[in-house]
C-alpha cells in the first residue's frame, strides 16, 4: 500500500511537470513564444527545483516524510492551478507570471523524491529496494501514458488552461488522501510484528523518522556533512550519472511532443496519444530494471554488479534515439523512440543506489543532493535544446546531444563508480 501510494504521487509529480509540453504547443503560437522563451520557461520549473533540494532534504531529516510530503503535494497543485490563468495577464505579464508559476512548482516539489527515496530505505529490506524504486521511479512513465492523451484531449476540446485547473485541483485532493495513509513502519496500524520484523532484519530503517531521535536531526543539519558527501568519488560518479540520466527524461517531458508536432508533423492530439507510447516501454523497462537487479542480488551477485548491470545495458540502448535521425516514416520513429525510452527505464536505477549508499543518518540530505545534481538537466536540457533548435531549425543535433548524455553516464558508472556501497560518516 505504501509503494501504491508513492507510486499515485509520483504519476501525478510527472504529470504536473509535463502540463507544458501538452498545452506548449497552443500557448506558443497564441502568446507568440520563440523556442528559446519556451527553453525558459520549460526550466523555470528546475531552477527551483535544484535550489531547494538541500533545504527539502534539510526538512524531511527534521519533520519526516509525512509531513513534510503532504505538504509538498497541496502546494505544487495549488500553483500548478494558478497556470490556468495567465492568460487573462496579457502577453506582456503572461510569460513572466507562467515563469514564476512553474518556479513555485518546483520549489514546492523539491522534497518529492528524497521523500520517496527514505520511504523506500524505511519500508523495504535491501533485496527489495531495486524493484520498490523502479516502481515509484516508473511513474514517470506512466504519467505520460495515462495523463498526456488526457491532458491532450482537454487542451483540444476545452482549451490550454483548463489542463492546468483539472491536474492542480486533483494533486490537492490527493495530498490529503496521503496525509491519512501514510506512516513509518513502526507507527503503522495495520503493520504486523512478522511484517517490521522482516523489513528490519533484511536492512530496513525503520525508525528513520522517529522524531525523539535529536541526535538524527542535529546530524542531518550540519554543513560539514556535506563536504563528505561531496568528497565521495562513488557519490560524484552516481550524481553525473544521473544528470546524464535526467537529460533524457527532460527531453521525453518538455520538448518530445513538440518534436512530433513541429518535426514530424502530427496534431497536438495525436502527439499527445503517440507520446504515450513510448512511456509505456519506458514503465515496462523501468520495473524491469528493478526486478533484474533484485533477482541477481537473490542470486548472489554483488550489489555493485547487480545495480550496474542492468544501468549500463539501459543506457546503451536508449542511445538508439538517434536512429531517428535516419528514418522518416512516423511509425518507426514511434518505434525507435520506444527502444530507446524501454532502454533509459530500465537504466533508471539511481533512486535504487541511493537507498543503499546513503548515510544512515541523513538519508533525506543525501537524496536531496543527488537530486539537486541530476535536475541541474532539468535547467540546461531544455534551454541547450532550444538554442538548437533556433540554430539549425531542427531537432537533428538535439537527439545527438540527448544520446551523447546517455554515453557519458555509462562512463560516470563504469570509471567513476567502483564499489557500491553505504557510505559511513566520519564523526565531525
Amino acid at each position: 500500500m505504501i509503494l501504491f501510494m508513492l507510486f499515485v504521487v509520483t504519476t501525478f509529480n510527472y504529470a504536473d511537470r509535463a502540463i507544458l509540453s501538452i498545452a506548449g504547443a497552443l500557448m506558443k503560437d497564441e502568446m507568440g513564444l520563440s523556442p528559446i522563451t519556451m527553453g525558459y520557461i520549460f526550466s523555470a520549473f528546475s531552477w527551483a527545483y535544484v535550489l531547494g533540494q538541500l533545504p527539502g532534504g534539510w526538512l524531511l531529516d527534521r519533520y519526516g516524510s509525512k509531513k513534510i510530503y503532504a505538504a509538498s503535494v497541496f502546494i505544487w497543485s495549488f500553483f500548478t492551478m494558478l497556470q490556468g490563468g495567465v492568460h487573462y495577464l496579457g502577453v506582456l505579464w503572461a510569460i513572466p507570471a507562467l515563469f514564476l508559476l512553474r518556479f513555485m512548482v518546483g520549489l514546492a516539489e523539491a522534497p518529492s523524491f528524497p521523500a520517496n527515496g527514505r520511504i523506500v530505505a524505511a519500508w523495504f529490506p535491501t533485496a527489495e529496494r531495486g524493484t520498490a524504486s523502479a516502481v515509484f521511479n516508473s511513474a514517470q512513465y506512466f504519467a505520460v501514458v495515462l495523463f498526456t492523451p488526457l491532458m491532450a484531449w482537454i487542451t483540444h476540446s476545452y482549451g490550454w488552461s483548463q489542463v492546468f485547473v483539472v491536474m492542480g485541483a486533483g494533486g490537492m485532493v490527493l495530498s490529503l488522501i496521503w496525509f491519512k495513509t501514510l506512516h513509518s513502519p513502526k507507527q503503522h496500524p495495520r503493520i504486523s510484528r512478522a511484517e517490521l520484523a522482516y523489513i528490519e532484519q533484511g536492512g530496513g530503517l525503520v525508525d528513520m523518522d522517529k522524531t525523539t531521535a535529536k541526535s538524527q536531526v542535529n546530524r542531518g543539519a550540519k554543513l560539514a556533512y556535506l563536504k563528505q558527501l561531496l568528497s565521495n568519488r562513488m557519490l560524484l560518479g552516481v550524481y553525473l550519472g544521473q544528470y546524464c540520466i535526467n537529460t533524457i527524461t527532460y527531453f521525453f517531458l518538455t520538448w518530445f511532443p513538440i518534436y512530433l508536432v513541429q518535426q514530424r508533423g502530427m496534431s497536438i492530439l495525436k502527439a499527445g496519444f503517440v507520446a504515450s507510447l513510448p512511456a509505456i516501454c519506458g514503465f515496462l523497462g523501468g520495473v524491469l530494471g528493478g526486478i533484474i537487479s533484485d533477482r541477481l542480488i537473490k542470486r548472489g551477485v554483488s550489489l555493485t554488479l547487480a545495480r550496474k548491470i542492468p544501468i549500463v545495458a539501459g543506457l546503451l540502448l536508449s542511445t538508439s534515439m538517434v536512429l531517428c535521425n535516419y528514418v522518416d516514416t512516423q511509425w518507426l520513429v514511434v518505434g525507435v523512440m520506444a527502444l530507446a525510452f524501454f532502454g533509459k527505464g530500465i537504466g533508471a536505477l539511481g533512486w535504487a543506489v541511493v537507498a543503499d549508499t546513503s548515510p544512515k543518518e541523513i538519508i533525506g540530505l543525501t537524496g536531496s543532493l543527488f537530486n539537486m545534481f541530476g535536475n541541474i538537466a532539468g535547467i540546461t536540457a531544455p534551454i541547450v535544446i532550444g538554442y538548437i533548435i533556433k540554430e539549425t531549425g531542427s531537432f537533428d543535433l538535439a537527439l545527438v546531444y540527448v544520446g551523447a548524455n546517455a554515453l557519458v553516464a555509462v562512463f560516470s558508472y563504469l570509471v567513476i563508480v567502483k564499489d557500491i556501497r553505504r557510505v559511513e560518516l566520519k564523526p565531525i
